[in-house]
């Protein structure tokens, strides 16, 4: 018999995402152990790489020897068994390999910050203040049962309070999970809660900072430095219970038996991840709850569609609030004796004036800048670089135009089109809308909260706070009014989830405001400003779900992109073809040529998504294999990715 340690190399190719044997010299018999990083030798690369010991078993000798362990990169088994099994399985579900999703899950090893942990006592289990404890569970009993159902490791959906925390900058929703997560903690279990950005992160962890002790908290994000994350992750694989607090790669933290995933807003696209093989943390999230059985919680201020559909097929259970709240919503529009082109109608107008009197008023804008958008004064034509075609814009009244693409200027622009020579500004950026409102109330504060300009708070006086989606800045005791401008615009990108995204960018401004402080959705009409105003984000959902259902659209069904040279993405069509017979005429669209190849999406029901990510995963790898064999040199291999959002060819 030969001792043997199974190992996953460390790789990006795809034919290596498997587990390959390798023989234990005696020398190292003792520190080759399951969880250990390791150097093991590549025979056809003729080189040595690192992998991930999976397990030691003892094999009978074959006619061809083993190769040996090479060297034990450090004696500290940082991949546990539960992180490599969910790794394996979310990545067999997205057709990616394991080593991808382990690259995003464990930090990059720092050996100074080893040896500490190392050197340091085990942390013991904290422990949760009685007081505590009980004002956690008065905040969860807003929704009946919704402690209950957690410690018992259900799977819900909640619609989270749209309004500031009373006396805080932080969210109510803040509070919520904080709650839930130290009543996890007070069962002896931890708790992820996964959030978009770090200003989310930093409600939360405000939220926890009155309810446990410091040292139960984890902080988990790229924002920290290298030592920093990898001294984290070794906590968190501490046999003490712990709250992680994180991004999207947090979804994944290895604490000690975790007792329940929240997730806040899973419908921010920050919370999918743009690396291969591109796994939404709500699938990760999934995968993980029915792996470990775990309590798993989706809230928001709004319901996407993906959660909707799991609430449909009874998967995710919804847990109401014992008392509905939601803002004062009001539609604005332009009244008849005012101007058709007036930005803000009258009503918001004096909805502002009168909230200026007592504290800051928010208004959301569609883009950042002074004006995003010129066209020509004569045509209309959208005006264009002519270096590359890019969109021009102005930066100030009368400065010269530059490119948003080349950044290139355009001193003496001529239309294409009617070889006019004047601009027209066509929009209104951040900047632009605070020097017109800013005139319109002499002696007021403005502020501008954008990409360029972030803005972490804004304080109690009065102010105008003028905010692209996303970038608006929490106020002390809530907003006195919020004015949301431009949704006709953002109504007008082509993308399928246009009006879910415009739902959510909304919703999250409104519930920014105190409550009772009037929100004015202006120059919008339709399912999207009626789900606002009656504050139905669930029924929303479910009408886009049945509007997409009959069309094969997302989240209705799975869709997969094949990339890559054009015979092979023809090749793995066919062959998925014919090894998944369950396919429909119209679940092949495509393919189409691209820059490198060519492109295609295929749309299967959930019940053959298996099925269609093991063939399409094995047409990846036979393509990378016979890319190798063809020699060295420039070559495009097959990629595939699941579950895109968009059906965009």
């Amino acid at each position: 018999m030969i001792d043997v340690a199974r190992v996953l190399i460390d790789s990006p190719l795809p034919q290596l995402d498997r587990l390959f044997d390798y023989a234990v010299p005696s020398a190292l018999r003792e520190d080759v152990r399951p969880g250990v990083r390791v150097k093991v030798p590549l025979r056809s690369a003729g080189r040595v790489v690192e992998a991930w010991v999976i397990e030691r078993a003892e094999v009978e000798p074959g006619g061809r020897p083993l190769s040996e362990v090479a060297a034990v990169v450090s004696l500290v088994p940082i991949l546990p068994d539960e992180l490599y099994r969910l790794a394996r399985r979310v990545a067999d579900r997205a057709a990616g390999s394991a080593s991808d999703i382990l690259r995003l899950a464990v930090p990059k090893r720092m050996v100074r910050a080893e040896k500490a942990w190392v050197a340091a006592e085990p942390p013991a289990a904290p422990t949760v203040d009685p007081d505590a404890a009980t004002r956690a569970r008065a905040v969860a009993s807003a929704y009946p049962g919704l402690a209950d159902a957690v410690l018992a490791g259900e799977r819900l959906a909640v619609d989270a309070p749209p309004h500031p925390s009373p006396g805080q900058l932080r969210g109510a929703w803040a509070d919520l999970l904080a709650s839930l997560a130290t009543l996890v903690l007070d069962g002896g279990r931890s708790a992820l809660i996964v959030v978009p950005d770090h200003r989310d992160q930093s409600q939360v962890l405000e939220a926890l900072a009155a309810l446990v002790p410091a040292d139960a908290v984890v902080r988990d994000d790229a924002r920290r430095s290298g030592p920093e994350r990898f001294a984290t992750y070794l906590r968190m694989l501490s046999p003490a219970p712990c709250i992680v607090v994180g991004n999207r790669s947090s979804v994944y933290a290895p604490a000690h038996d975790v007792g329940a995933v929240l997730l806040w807003d899973d419908g921010d696209p920050l919370l999918a991840e743009p690396l291969s093989p591109g796994v939404h943390a709500r699938d990760a999230a999934l995968v993980r709850q029915e792996e470990e059985h775990s309590a798993l919680v989706f809230a928001g201020h709004t319901r996407t569609t993906d959660v909707e559909r799991l609430v449909q097929l009874g998967w995710v259970r919804e847990v109401p609030a014992q008392r509905r709240v939601s803002p004062r919503v009001v539609l604005s529009a332009t009244h008849e004796a005012e101007y058709r082109g007036a930005r803000v109608p009258s009503a918001a107008f004096a909805a502002a004036r009168d909230a200026l009197q007592h504290g800051p008023v928010l208004v959301q804008v569609a883009r950042p800048g002074y004006s995003p958008v010129l066209v020509c004064a004569e045509c209309r034509h959208p005006a264009r670089c002519r270096h590359c075609a890019g969109p021009l814009r102005a930066r100030r009244p009368g400065a010269t135009p530059d490119c948003g693409w080349c950044g290139r200027s355009a001193p003496n622009w001529t239309c294409a089109n009617c070889q006019g020579t004047r601009f027209r500004m066509a929009s209104s950026g951040s900047e632009r809308t605070a020097d017109e409102l800013g005139r319109a109330f002499p002696g007021i504060r403005v502020v501008v909260a954008d990409g360029d300009h972030p803005v972490a708070s804004v304080d109690a006086r009065p102010a105008l706070v003028i905010a692209t989606r996303g970038a608006e800045p929490p106020a002390e005791g809530g907003y006195r009014a919020v004015i949301l401008l431009d949704g006709d615009k953002m109504l007008m990108a082509e993308q399928l989830r246009i009006g879910e995204s415009c739902l959510r960018w909304w919703s999250n401004a409104a519930a920014l405001a105190a409550p009772g402080a009037p929100v004015h959705l202006v120059g919008v009409t339709g399912p999207v400003a009626r789900a606002l105003a009656t504050w139905t984000h669930a029924a929303y959902a479910r009408a886009e779900l049945s509007d997409r259902a009959p069309l094969l659209m997302p989240p209705t069904v799975r869709v997969a992109a094949v990339e890559g040279a054009a015979a092979s993405v023809d090749r793995a069509l066919a062959e998925l073809r014919e090894e998944v017979p369950g396919l429909g005429p119209l679940s092949v669209l495509g393919p189409v040529p691209t820059d490198d190849g060519a492109r295609a999406l295929v749309r299967v029901d959930y019940a053959h998504g298996r099925a269609v990510a093991e063939q399409l995963r094995a047409s990846v790898v036979a393509d990378a294999v016979r890319g190798r064999r063809r020699g060295p040199g420039p070559r495009t291999t097959l990629r595939v990715r699941l579950d895109v959002p968009e059906l965009d060819l």
